[in-house]
């Protein structure tokens, strides 16, 4: 039987973004499908589907987490996490920015350490632009908001969340940030984006980190493998010639070669894909997070 190759191109090669998290992040171990983090003074015990290996460090070591994820909700303490600490609320920091991490009830503390790596794409592409322009779509606690705008960017940003927003502003003022142009919208982001093709705006990037299944602020639907084909079609006619769209995607069964395909139809221009992945400490191994796509629309 014979196998055709795929095509001799490089842009089908994927490629892993890997990176240590955010300043006051590290990664300290996994494995047994949990994962041993500190975030800033917390160390914690979440679980981790993708760690299917044995541990490196011995359970000892687990076992001093300040919280751990029961994901019981019987269980005592914020949420469905058990507590070996009093603290529930605490600041981290990436460079000069400063977040509030929280022990939510989904497992998140509100921020996702591996998008460290965009956080610095965005930041570097950014400040080569003239008043640049960024839409930060299910933006949830506006961190990569915040690295726009310190970067010098008109940023609007977008969740169905009061909660997230509330959080974002919350971090916005912690990072003393609170004379930077941010639009802080809470909105259906397909609908948003929709009536800013409808107005002619443009942007020079967007961000698109949108959840697997989700709900407007008026009860709108979010199913990732119906709606992203459509959002990416808004997305595409919302950007500049030469602008960047960043799309990250977790917990899904596509891969990368399906939103790599997928972007290069429809926003084509040139496309770059892969796994992001945490880096750990020591022997730690590392941890792959998410599937990423970077596509830049032809000037």
């Amino acid at each position: 039987m014979q196998t055709d190759p795929l095509p001799d191109d490089a842009t089908f090669q994927p490629r892993v973004l890997a990176s240590r998290g955010h300043e006051d992040y590290a990664l300290l171990d996994s494995g047994n499908g949990r994962k041993l983090e500190r975030f800033g003074p917390m160390l914690l015990d979440r679980p981790e589907e993708q760690a299917m290996w044995a541990p490196s460090l011995p359970e000892k070591q687990w076992q001093r987490a300040d919280a751990v994820f029961t994901g019981d909700v019987e269980e005592e303490g914020a949420g469905r996490w058990r507590q070996n600490a009093s603290e529930t609320e605490w600041t981290c920091r990436h460079g000069a920015l400063a977040f509030t991490c929280r022990l939510t009830s989904f497992r998140h503390v509100g921020v996702f350490p591996e998008h460290a790596v965009h956080w610095d794409f965005v930041e570097e592409r950014l400040k080569g632009l003239e008043a640049p322009k960024l839409l930060n779509l299910f933006g949830y606690t506006g961190i990569a908001s915040l690295v726009a705008a310190q970067a010098g960017a008109q940023v609007t940003h977008v969740d169905a969340s009061k909660k997230a927003i509330a959080w974002a502003r919350e971090n916005q003022a912690l990072s003393g940030l609170d004379d930077k142009p941010i639009r802080w919208l809470l909105d259906d982001a397909g609908k948003f984006a929709a009536r800013e093709v409808r107005r002619g705006n443009l942007y020079d990037m967007i961000l698109l980190d949108p959840p697997k299944y989700g709900r407007g602020p008026k009860g709108e639907t979010w199913h990732l493998f119906e709606d992203l084909p459509e959002m990416l079609k808004l997305c595409a006619q919302c950007l500049k010639p030469g602008g960047t769209l960043i799309l990250t995607a977790y917990a899904i069964r596509a891969s990368y070669l399906a939103l790599h395909q997928l972007s290069a139809d429809i926003v084509g221009g040139r496309v770059t894909s892969g796994e992001m992945a945490l880096l750990g400490e020591g022997r730690a191994k590392a941890l792959p997070t998410a599937l990423y796509c970077r596509a830049e629309k032809p000037q």
